[in-house]
């Protein structure tokens, strides 16, 4: 049986350090520029997202392509707050809600996926240049788009798409 010289352990250990430094480098790259992990916290996005689950969103798909209607989107709100809403409106679309249908340049949209409970109407508006309309599923208790305190938001606010959903495993999937 060979014995362990020193040498031989200390390049051992160097590898195992290279290997770990690697991992954690590579790690890194992924989450800062291909995917990231996102817990949903509220109900802004009922039924299509509940409470407590947990996504993966693709953030390199949007540097070589645009958010399109009705993709899920994980967006920068203020520090250290993300939203997750749902693409309406994209530059130069007028939005606007009437009777809990919203219209996109004069044309109901047929949304399924919402949470069919009463909401406000909302007058018609012009989203801007390089800008987006987002609402929530969840419409009468979603802060989105039709707020001040939100409003249109601009592209470079779009972190990712969301496009998996890994908890809880009974909802495991696409989303």
């Amino acid at each position: 049986m060979p014995k362990m010289t020193s040498e031989h352990s200390g390049s051992e250990a160097k590898e195992w350090i290279l290997s770990i430094v690697i991992a954690v480098a590579l790690a890194f790259i992924i989450k800062a520029f291909l995917f990231d992990f996102v817990l949903v916290q509220g109900t802004s996005m009922v039924p299509t997202l509940q409470d407590g689950e947990r996504l993966i969103i693709n953030k390199i798909g949007y540097r070589i392509s645009e958010p399109d209607y009705g993709d899920i989107v994980v967006l920068k709100h203020a520090d250290h707050v993300d939203y997750v809403k749902r693409v309406i409106g994209k530059a130069g679309d007028t939005v606007e809600i009437r009777n809990r249908v919203v219209y996109r340049n004069g044309a109901a949209l047929d949304e399924p996926y919402i949470n069919t409970g009463d909401y406000d109407d909302f007058s018609s508006v012009t989203v801007p240049e390089g800008s987006y309309f987002v609402l929530g599923d969840n419409r009468p208790v979603s802060l989105d788009s039709r707020y001040d305190s939100v409003g249109f938001i601009k592209r470079k606010d779009i972190i990712g798409k969301v496009f998996f959903r890994f908890w809880p495993l009974s909802r495991l999937g696409t989303v």
